[in-house]
């Protein structure tokens, strides 16, 4: 290795769980349920009922270690890098600590430099259970803190990971483990450079870049900082002491070439080239402004996204995680879901809450497809421990390290504080018995996201929660279609006639959905041939819902004949789902300017399910 050089650590891992006796290759990224169905040492969760037979790989502590050489340690420093690790895990470096992992959500850097041999090296990281750690917290918490209904795997409010892990009601719930990102080995010099942020001002006919280089210094060091793009450079000198530094450089361009959402223009890209320290990094970026209008008119308060100057009505989706089991959700599964979202005329998708910050590879995928993000923080439907410190400090340290992360990103367009969460207050008896109580402490969760928001000054709109009126605003957003986003489920939870959608007029409805089964294709994926009836036990599995088959049917016998076969009862489970969605689009699309967006729920699924979804598992 030299100067400033990374080493992949990616390959040649193994995961053990001494009380089952079982070794396995583990793939990184990718998950300890993945590692055990290559290996044939569980049968695959998502066939028929299986999925609670799983349960004892995430009551399980694992170990997962691999070995490497390394040479010519003498100089510099050596970092440990994770990108992210799910998600309570100890890290260990030729037997000795070198740290512990409590968040999905952050990437962890162990300075390694005294833990390493000239020669033979082996790392070993024991994951905790998250499960049995959750239920641990919430039982030494001050306070109860419920979580949603939809959870057959309760508790996962106390952990900072994928609320859906634990199930939804479209989800599984196998609450996995693993390695979701790359593992490196980083050797630099005095200075590390962690993260860069950039934020876009634009003018008419100019944009000033400003680059935040974020910096870890080992000891005292001046370094030079530079930033170059399109024929155009620009320095600064860092003076850094040792701990966090930043340096910031500004560079303008004149009259660029602008990246526009599908449908709006092309996307135009820049490749920008950032240097601190021997170490370099590229990016291709999009120019482009975005803003979120969300001033007073007669009807009450607009909600619209004007991008480089245009006002665009947004039409999407939202966003799930791409499989239950991580390590199926590639790239090309990926790409396939969003270039069909795109190949539908969207352009944007939300990330919602409950799932999680994607890769790098996601934020380029939606730049290059044009497809405009809107990003939740990772909460949803639930009660948050946010009286306890040092689940705040995670917050802290996650928000501002994703915020740094995905500031590059031309498609970025939004951040929300999280999915329901003022909604949640009045779900749970704790907080009606004690409003005051919980609005307070989700008031200190909610303020947190927010300062992170206003002091990283990245230039992107932010929005407390969805569906919400506005800022400091913790009334009724579900039913308020004269200010902020709606998210609007009178017609399927209510089942209401389709027509309901025409009684309301929302200035933006950032959720809304009907149910289909999926096609008998997916359905003969998971079932044996007794198994296909809408009442039978495998359904129901495959249904998480209550109440959400019968609905389908009640659907299907109010606009249709009622069918002869189990097939043809699916076929028109899709059909409704189609006629549900366009009467809503169609509706609120013809309320221009009133309403400026329609995304429904959902996109996409993660395993093979009845649910919202306009894509089906497999991407059909």
């Amino acid at each position: 290795m030299t100067e400033a050089a990374r080493l992949n650590l990616n390959d040649g891992w193994t995961a053990t769980c001494e009380e089952a006796e079982i070794a396995v290759p583990l793939a990184v990224p990718g998950d300890i349920h993945s590692a055990l169905l290559a290996a044939g040492k569980i049968e695959d969760p998502y066939w028929r009922d299986n999925e609670t037979r799983t349960d004892w790989v995430h009551r399980s502590v694992w170990t997962a270690r691999r070995s490497f050489d390394l040479e010519h340690l003498q100089d510099g420093y050596f970092t440990l890098r994770f990108d992210s690790v799910d998600c309570l895990a100890e890290v260990f470096v030729n037997g000795r600590r070198a740290g512990r992992c409590e968040s999905q959500f952050l990437r962890y850097d162990f300075d390694v430099t005294t833990l390493l041999n000239e020669g033979g090296n082996v790392i070993e990281v024991v994951f905790h259970s998250n499960s049995l750690e959750a239920e641990k917290r919430a039982r030494q918490s001050e306070f109860p803190m419920p979580y949603t209904a939809n959870s057959r795997i309760g508790h996962l409010n106390f952990l900072r990971k994928a609320q859906c892990h634990g199930g939804w009601d479209w989800g599984i719930a196998l609450c996995p483990l693993g390695f979701y990102g790359d593992i490196t080995l980083v050797r630099t010099g005095h200075l590390r450079l962690d993260d860069v942020a950039i934020r876009q001002r634009h003018t008419e006919g100019a944009v000033e870049l400003d680059v935040t280089l974020h910096a870890f210094a080992f000891a005292p060091a001046v370094e030079e900082a530079a930033v170059a793009i399109d024929g155009h450079e620009e320095r600064a000198t860092l003076r850094a002491y040792p701990g966090e530094n930043r340096v910031r450089v500004t560079v303008k361009m004149d009259h660029p070439r602008l990246w526009w959402p599908a449908g709006q223009g092309e996307q135009a890209f820049y490749d920008l080239a950032v240097s601190l320290g021997g170490q370099k990094r590229e990016f291709r970026i999009g120019l482009r402004d975005v803003e979120l209008l969300t001033d007073a008119d007669a009807i009450g308060n607009r909600f619209a996204f004007r991008v480089n100057g245009r006002e665009i009505f947004m039409k999407g989706a939202n966003w799930i995680p791409g499989d239950a089991l991580p390590e199926r959700a590639s790239k090309e599964q990926v790409r396939d879901l969003l270039v069909s979202a795109v190949e539908a005329n969207m352009n944007m998708i939300r990330i919602w809450g409950g799932g999680q910050y994607e890769a790098d590879w996601f934020y380029e995928l939606c730049d290059e497809l044009g497809l405009m993000i809107w990003h939740d923080f990772m909460f949803a439907c639930n009660l948050y421990p946010a009286h306890e410190r040092p689940f705040l400090e995670l917050v802290r340290k996650e928000a501002r390290q994703q915020l740094r992360r995905l500031s590059r990103f031309a498609a970025m367009a939004l951040w929300c504080g999280d999915n329901e969460l003022v909604g949640a207050l009045t779900w749970y008896r704790e907080s009606l018995e004690n409003r005051d109580r919980y609005l307070a402490i989700y008031d200190r969760l909610n303020h947190v996201l927010e300062e992170a928001v206003e002091d990283e000054d990245l230039g992107l709109p932010f929005r407390p929660s969805s569906p919400s009126v506005g800022r400091l605003d913790f009334g009724d957003g579900w039913h308020v279609d004269t200010s902020g986003d709606m998210h609007f489920w009178d017609v399927w939870h209510s089942a209401k006639d389709f027509e309901h959608y025409r009684s309301v007029r929302p200035r933006f409805c950032s959720e809304f959905g009907f149910q289909s089964f999926p096609s008998m294709r997916v359905i003969e994926s998971f079932t044996e041939a007794l198994d296909r009836n809408v009442s039978s036990a495998v359904m129901d599995v495959h249904q998480r819902n209550e109440g959400g088959n019968s609905r389908i049917v009640e659907t299907i016998a109010r606009y249709f004949r009622f069918p002869d076969s189990f097939e043809d009862m699916v076929y028109l489970s899709q059909l409704s789902q189609g006629l549900a969605m366009k009467t809503a689009i169609e509706f609120w699309r013809s309320n221009r300017p009133r309403t400026m967006g329609t995304l429904f729920w959902q996109l996409n699924d993660t395993w093979p399910v009845a649910s919202w979804s306009s894509l089906e598992y497999g991407g059909g």
